[in-house]
């Protein structure tokens, strides 16, 4: 079964220019791109761009709230969040914490819908770490405690590297390392970091076992040890600085800044801006996340328009969240081309403030 979407012009992130043509996609793939095509199904799209479906590089799907809940409002809260991002025209999601491999079993299996899933599991950390949740009156508790999100605290390269095959093991697609503490806990003095031995035993582990390396970190110094570590992107990085940057750019590192999560924090939300303006004006390569966690949810759309306000632009901030996103994450998707992977969006227009979602396409499939 083939279908052919006609009448529309056809955006190309990279170069940022606009065609008319048509796109036949045959079963998941984009089979052609061009003119004088037919299909078994024709959709007029005319008076519309079609875009590479939406890619956002940092959510939390599952993320516990913090009100005192049964186990299972986690992952039941997590369904309409899910449909709702693939009715938005987001295709495809990498989860920094939170979503098990039960999550991608129920999307294959069609009990859910949403986005193709990407999961971390849990973020690795040492003792102190972002995902060491203590308590003073409580010691160490475990906010999730479920077998399919092993423990991911260690001290020491060689728990490291344990950690590791623990998330592997459990159906890890990447590998997610906090190089920092939390916002606050920088904020407060509390930020407690890996070592450069345990950032290295992680990163050599994780490509051992076929994975990539993201790596949370909201200060200059610990971007810096985790991109000399060898991690694939930087997620935040809110306090850059030249020296950060260098490293980042020299070793090819994406930069995953998740402007929305800072959104309304005026100070931090400028020193953001400005490390953005930095890695931009570096050639750092840089891919949309919108760290989909905090309660009311934002989605990559809040992202987006962030992102073309900071500098990138309507082009830029949609490259990042197309083609430069399926770089990052080496899926064969993000441009409108023969051969990738037929996720497609047909919208009214390229203003990432109001691109007026029309139709979704996901692997060669319209989605209700």
């Amino acid at each position: 079964m083939s279908t052919l979407l006609t009448g529309a012009l056809v955006f190309d992130p990279d170069s940022g220019e606009t065609t008319r043509a048509d796109v036949l996609m045959a079963g998941d793939r984009i089979e052609a791109v061009g003119s004088d095509l037919s299909g078994d199904e024709r959709v007029d799209c005319s008076g519309g761009v079609l875009i590479p479906g939406l890619i956002d590089c940092h959510v939390h799907v599952a993320f516990p709230r913090p009100d005192p809940l049964p186990r299972s409002a986690r992952v039941l809260e997590a369904v309409p969040v899910l449909r709702r991002l693939l009715e938005r025209g987001i295709t495809t999601v990498r989860d920094a914490w939170g979503a098990d491999a039960g999550f991608q079993h129920a999307l294959r299996e069609g009990w859910i819908t949403g986005p193709d899933l990407l999961v971390s599991l849990r973020q690795l950390g040492p003792s102190g770490g972002l995902g060491d949740w203590w308590q003073p009156d409580l010691g160490r508790v475990d906010r999730i405690d479920d077998p399919s999100l092993p423990d991911a605290v260690f001290d020491g390269p060689a728990q490291a590297r344990a950690a590791v095959r623990r998330m592997v093991r459990a159906g890890a697609d990447w590998i997610k390392l906090g190089a920092s503490g939390a916002f606050r806990q920088v904020g407060e003095n509390r930020s407690v970091a890996p070592t450069d031995e345990e950032l290295h035993a992680v990163v050599d582990e994780a490509r051992r076992c076929g994975r990539d390396v993201m790596a949370h970190a909201h200060t200059a110094s610990t971007a810096s040890a985790a991109a000399r570590a060898g991690v694939r992107s930087i997620e935040h990085g809110v306090f850059l600085d030249e020296v950060s940057i260098a490293d980042m750019r020299a070793r090819e590192c994406w930069y995953v800044p998740t402007l929305a999560a800072l959104d309304g924090v005026a100070e931090a939300f400028a020193a953001h801006r400005k490390s953005l303006a930095m890695a931009l004006a570096a050639g750092v390569p840089i891919a949309a996340g919108s760290d989909l966690a905090p309660r009311p949810h934002v989605d990559l759309r809040t992202e987006l328009r962030l992102l073309a306000e900071a500098g990138l632009g309507d082009v830029g901030a949609l490259r990042a969240a197309t083609s430069e996103a399926a770089r990052l994450l080496r899926l064969d998707r993000g441009r409108i081309a023969p051969g990738l992977r037929a996720d497609i969006v047909l919208v009214d227009r390229l203003d990432v403030a109001d691109l007026g979602v029309r139709a979704v396409w996901q692997a060669g499939s319209a989605v209700a």
